[in-house]
């Protein structure tokens, strides 16, 4: 409250920027394969990871990357709900960063045409355009998680929207992840193209408005 906007965004940048350096010297893809601490095991396990796994996607870790880590480690349904975990509380932490820190300075950049759009759309159908944005894969976790923080969208509908838009990717890649060693299953090859078909679908959304869009 005591600093002025721009501080508080200068303060927010540095923070990334110190956590994204810590995950890079971290390396969480080892988890892949070096597996969990064995210090750490049973429900005490679960917590640990759905912590880090939030933290993670505050420092700009692929979503992906720790869905598969999640399913390999704790199996399909304890990996999905690990990883739901974590996904909330990321976005719950991103969310408040944005909001308290980035807000103020960056409302009064949102002059240009699609800005002002998509920020209208934000404000106004909150829990509509992150169900979307959860939903098909092509716009970056934390990219949604900033922009909605920056909008007037309230916090209620975000992290809802979150909570249910995440789960069928989500699923997937603990499928995915808990049933690597049998690529060719039932069950990952489902999972794989689950992972698929919406990345398919979003790609062809992306392209139709924005070719709508340049014909405007």
């Amino acid at each position: 409250m005591l600093l002025s906007p721009w501080s508080r965004l200068s303060l927010l940048v540095a923070l990334l920027a110190g956590a994204a350096s810590t995950v890079l010297l971290f390396e969480p893809q080892r988890l892949l394969t070096h597996g969990w601490p064995p210090q750490v095991g049973g429900a005490a396990a679960t917590v640990v990871f759905a912590a880090a796994y939030g933290l993670c996607t505050v420092a700009f870790v692929p979503r992906p990357l720790l869905n598969l880590a999640a399913g390999a480690l704790f199996g399909s349904q304890t990996g999905l709900g690990t990883a739901l975990a974590g996904t909330v509380l990321g976005a719950w932490i991103a969310f408040g960063l944005g909001r308290v820190l980035g807000q103020d300075a960056l409302r009064p950049l949102l002059r240009g045409r699609w800005l002002k759009a998509a920020d209208g759309q934000l404000s106004r159908h909150g829990f509509r355009s992150m169900m979307a944005a959860r939903l098909f894969p092509g716009v970056p976790f934390w990219a949604a998680n900033y922009c909605a923080a920056v909008s007037r969208m309230g916090w209620l509908p975000f992290l809802l929207a979150t909570a249910l838009g995440s789960v069928p990717n989500t699923a997937a890649y603990a499928v995915a992840g808990a049933r690597a060693s049998a690529p060719t299953s039932p069950a990952f090859l489902i999972a794989m193209a689950g992972i698929a078909v919406p990345a398919l679908v979003g790609a062809v959304v992306a392209w139709r408005k924005r070719h709508h869009l340049r014909e405007r």
